[in-house]
């Protein structure tokens, strides 16, 4: 334990997001997501674990990763596949915290996300059972003081 961290950051998680450059994508997904065969694509090549629930996790995961500014679309999230434009209630919950960070939510087609996911940084599976439960973050950048 450390003061001031979210407990919910596992020490991996915590490298994964200190070694992300900006431009670097993380994904944190649903226990439904094939997050192992997914991450096998990614830079570091395996899956990170964060037992918490989607909301958590990507708060905590906010506390400490910027957004990127530069990217129009930093929160990419999953589109159901049998209603595209529709927000199921995790969805919504996550489109929320993304806009307390002042940012808007985004989705893209199933088949785009799986896509998408295997070009990050890194994959985090979360223990969400909810559907949808998955959002792409970019990182962005710190100003100088």
């Amino acid at each position: 334990m450390l003061k001031t961290i979210d407990p919910l950051l596992s020490p991996e998680l915590l490298f994964a997001l200190a070694a992300m450059g900006h431009g670097d994508r993380i994904v944190l997904v649903d226990a439904n997501f094939p997050g192992t065969s997914v991450a096998a694509d990614t830079v570091t090549g395996n899956i990170l674990r964060c037992d918490a629930d989607i909301v958590s996790a990507l708060k905590a995961v906010l506390t400490l990763l910027p957004l990127d500014t530069f990217e129009p679309n930093p929160a990419v999230g999953m589109q159901p596949v049998d209603d595209p434009a529709s927000m199921p209630p995790v969805v919504a919950e996550m489109a929320a915290v993304i806009a307390a960070e002042g940012f808007e939510y985004s989705a893209i087609g199933r088949y785009d996300f799986y896509d998408a996911a295997r070009e990050s940084f890194a994959v985090v599976q979360t223990a969400e059972r909810r559907f949808y439960g998955n959002i792409i973050l970019t990182k962005g950048v710190i100003p100088p003081a």
